[in-house]
C-alpha cells in the first residue's frame, strides 16, 4: 500500500474511533451501542453454550440424572463430592493467585466500582472450577458461572476496543443477560434479573442493548439445546380465589424459612472465611456426600428435589426430609466457598417447601391435590425473590421456565407477605450484599458519582482549546486572540498547564498566570472529573487518547456544574 493510501486509511480510523467514542459517551440509546452490545453477546452466548455443552457430556458420563435411590450406599456416584472438592482445589492452586475471586456478589462489586471490568485471568478458574461443582453434583446453580464468564467476555473485550467506561458497564451487563440468557431459555427473566439486581436501576439506554444480548443469548442456547423450558412439566392450573387465604399462610411460612436459610447462609460463610481452602471445600464436599448417601434427592442443582415435589403422591415425611437434606447442603457447598450460584439450589428449596406446605394443609382441605404442581412453583418463586432480594425477576423467570402464566397471580399474592415478614420482621438482606460485606469488597456509589458514572467525557469536553509552546510572547499573542478558547501549554517537565491573565483591582496591571492541570484518559466518565475537581470545587482537568501528549479536550469545574444541574444526572 503506497504511503499516502495508509495516511488517509489511519487518519479515517482514527475520526471513525472518534465518532464512535463521542456518541458512547452520552447517556442514550444509539445504533451503535446495540450492535456492539450484539457483538459481544454473540462471544458470551458461545462461551455459556460451550460450558452448558461440556456439563451436559459430563452429566452423561457421570449418569447422574439416573441416580438409583435404593441402592446409593454401594454406588460410586456418592463420592463425587470429594472428589469434585479435591479438583476444585486443584484448579484453584493452579490458577492466579490475584484473581480468587468469583461469583455473582465479585460482579456485583466490579460493576458497582470498576464499570465491570472483570480480569480476563479470573474466567479460567471460575469455568472450570464451576464445571466440577455442578457435574460433581455440589448443591449450586448454573447461574453464577454463567454471569461471570458473560460479564467477563463482555468486558474485556470493551476493553480492548478502548470504549468509554460508561459503555463498558453497558457491555458488562449485555454479556450477564446474554449468559444468564442462555444458560436458563429465558430472555426476559434475564433482562429483569440485570436491572434488578445487578444495576438496581432503569434507564432506556440500558434497557435496549442488554434485551438485544438476552435475545441473542435464547436464539444461541435454543440452536443448540432446542426451545426447552425447564419447568414446563409441572402441571398449573388456575387456583379457585377460594383458597387464597391457605396462599397468604403459605407466604409467611416461606418468608420464615427464607429468612432462616439466609441467616444459616451467611453466618457459615462469616465463620469459614479464615479457614484453608482446602479444609472448606472438603468439609463441603463430606457433608454432600454424607448427605446423599441417605438422601440422593436433596444434592445437585435442583432437578431430583423438583421431581420429588411434582410426583403424583408425595410422601409427606419423605419431602420433608429431602427439605432438610436440601437446606443442609446448600448451606454447606455455598457457605464453604464452593463456586456456583443459587437460583438452582432455591427453586429445589422452594419446590420442597411449597409442596410440603401443600400436602400439611392438604389433610385439612383435599380439594388442594390438584394444585400441588402449582404450589411448588410459587415455592421457587417466593424462595428466589426472598433470598435475592429480587421478587419482579423471580416471577418472570418462573413464568418463563413453566412457560405458563397461571402461576401470576398466586405466586403476587403469596411473594408480598413473605418478602415483608423476612425482610422487617427478620431484618433479611439480599445475599449479595451481605456476601460483599463479609468479603470486605465495596459497592456503595454515592447519588451525584453514580449519575456522572452514565456520561463520558467526551460527551461534554470542550474539544476548541489553543495549545502554544511555553513561551511568554507566543502566549500573550495566543490570549489577545483567544477568542473565549482555553489555552495551554507544557512545561519542561512535561506536564499541562492553562494559562489566563488576571486582571489587577487598578484594572491596569496583569499577571499572567498558569496553573498545573491533570489529565484524564477519553475513557473515563465524569465521575472522575468530579474527583479531581470536587475538592477545591474549581479548576480544570485536560483529557487525552493514548498519552499525554495527544490531549483531545478540557472540562472546567462550571461546565461539570452545568452538567450537574441539568436533567441528564
Amino acid at each position: 500500500m503506497p504511503l499516502s493510501n495508509k495516511k488517509q486509511t489511519i487518519k479515517w480510523n482514527k475520526i471513525v474511533n472518534t465518532r464512535l467514542k463521542d456518541t458512547l459517551s452520552q447517556a442514550k440509546v444509539s445504533v451503535q451501542l446495540c450492535l456492539l452490545a450484539l457483538f459481544f453477546a454473540l462471544i458470551a452466548s458461545t462461551v455459556i453454550v460451550i460450558f452448558r455443552s461440556l456439563l451436559v457430556w459430563l452429566d452423561r458420563f457421570t449418569q447422574t440424572q439416573q441416580f438409583n435411590f435404593t441402592d446409593m450406599i454401594d454406588d460410586w456416584r456418592v463420592l463425587l463430592p470429594i472428589f469434585g472438592a479435591f479438583l476444585i482445589w486443584a484448579i484453584a492452586k493452579v490458577g492466579s493467585k490475584r484473581y480468587k475471586r468469583m461469583g455473582i456478589a465479585y460482579v456485583l462489586h466490579r460493576v458497582k466500582l470498576h464499570y465491570g471490568k472483570i480480569p480476563l485471568a479470573s474466567a479460567p478458574a471460575q469455568f472450570f472450577q464451576a464445571l466440577f461443582a455442578l457435574a460433581s453434583q455440589f448443591s449450586v446453580g448454573r447461574e453464577g458461572p454463567a454471569i461471570h464468564l458473560g460479564a467477563v467476555s463482555a468486558s474485556v473485550l470493551a476493553e480492548k476496543f478502548n470504549l468509554p467506561d460508561n459503555s463498558v458497564r453497558i457491555m458488562c451487563a449485555s454479556g450477564i443477560a446474554a449468559g444468564i440468557s442462555a444458560i436458563f431459555n429465558a430472555p426476559l427473566a434475564a433482562v429483569i434479573f440485570v436491572l434488578e439486581v445487578i444495576l438496581r436501576e432503569y434507564k432506556i439506554h440500558y434497557f435496549f442493548p442488554i434485551t438485544i444480548s438476552a435475545i441473542c443469548g435464547a436464539l444461541s442456547s435454543r440452536l443448540v439445546f432446542g426451545n426447552i423450558h425447564a419447568f414446563d412439566q409441572i402441571s398449573v392450573i388456575k387456583i379457585p380465589l377460594s383458597q387464597y387465604p391457605i396462599l397468604a399462610i403459605s407466604g409467611l411460612i416461606l418468608g420464615c424459612v427464607a429468612a432462616f436459610f439466609n441467616f444459616s447462609l451467611l453466618t457459615l460463610t462469616e465463620k469459614s472465611q479464615k479457614w484453608p481452602l482446602i479444609q472448606r471445600l472438603l468439609i463441603a464436599g463430606l457433608l454432600t456426600s454424607f448427605i446423599g448417601l441417605f438422601l440422593p434427592q436433596a444434592i445437585g442443582s435442583n432437578e431430583h428435589a423438583i421431581s420429588e415435589a411434582i410426583q403424583a403422591d408425595p410422601s409427606m415425611m419423605l419431602l420433608t426430609a429431602i427439605l432438610v437434606g436440601k437446606i443442609f447442603a446448600t448451606v454447606a457447598a455455598v457457605g464453604l466457598g464452593i463456586p456456583g450460584g443459587l437460583i438452582g439450589p432455591l427453586y429445589g428449596i422452594g419446590a420442597l417447601l411449597g409442596a410440603v406446605i401443600a400436602v400439611f394443609f392438604q389433610q385439612w382441605f383435599p380439594s388442594l391435590t390438584p394444585y400441588i404442581g402449582l404450589y411448588a412453583i410459587i415455592g421457587m418463586t417466593a424462595m428466589m425473590g426472598v433470598c435475592l432480594s429480587a421478587p419482579l425477576a423471580a416471577l418472570v423467570a418462573l413464568i418463563e421456565l413453566s412457560d405458563n402464566t397461571a402461576i401470576i397471580l398466586p405466586s403476587m399474592f403469596v411473594i408480598i407477605p413473605a418478602f415483608l415478614i423476612s425482610h422487617q420482621f427478620f431484618k433479611t438482606k439480599s445475599i449479595f450484599f451481605r456476601q460483599l460485606e463479609i468479603m470486605n469488597l465495596g459497592y456503595k456509589v454515592t447519588a451525584v458519582n453514580l449519575g456522572l458514572q452514565k456520561i463520558g467525557v467526551r460527551a461534554i469536553m470542550n474539544k476548541h482549546f489553543i495549545l502554544v509552546d511555553n513561551n511568554n510572547e507566543q502566549l500573550l499573542a495566543a490570549l489577545k486572540e483567544q477568542h473565549g478558547h482555553p489555552i495551554l501549554t507544557y512545561t519542561e517537565q512535561n506536564d499541562v498547564e492553562i494559562v489566563q491573565l488576571e486582571l489587577h483591582t487598578s484594572h491596569t496591571e496583569t499577571t499572567l498566570l498558569k496553573n498545573k492541570m491533570s489529565g484524564l484518559p477519553d475513557t473515563c466518565t465524569l465521575s472522575e472529573v468530579y474527583q479531581r475537581l470536587s475538592p477545591q470545587r474549581r479548576g480544570n482537568v485536560f483529557i487525552f487518547e493514548q498519552n499525554t501528549q495527544e490531549i483531545v479536550g478540557i472540562i472546567s469545574w462550571e461546565d461539570l456544574q452545568r452538567e450537574i444541574q441539568s436533567e441528564q444526572i
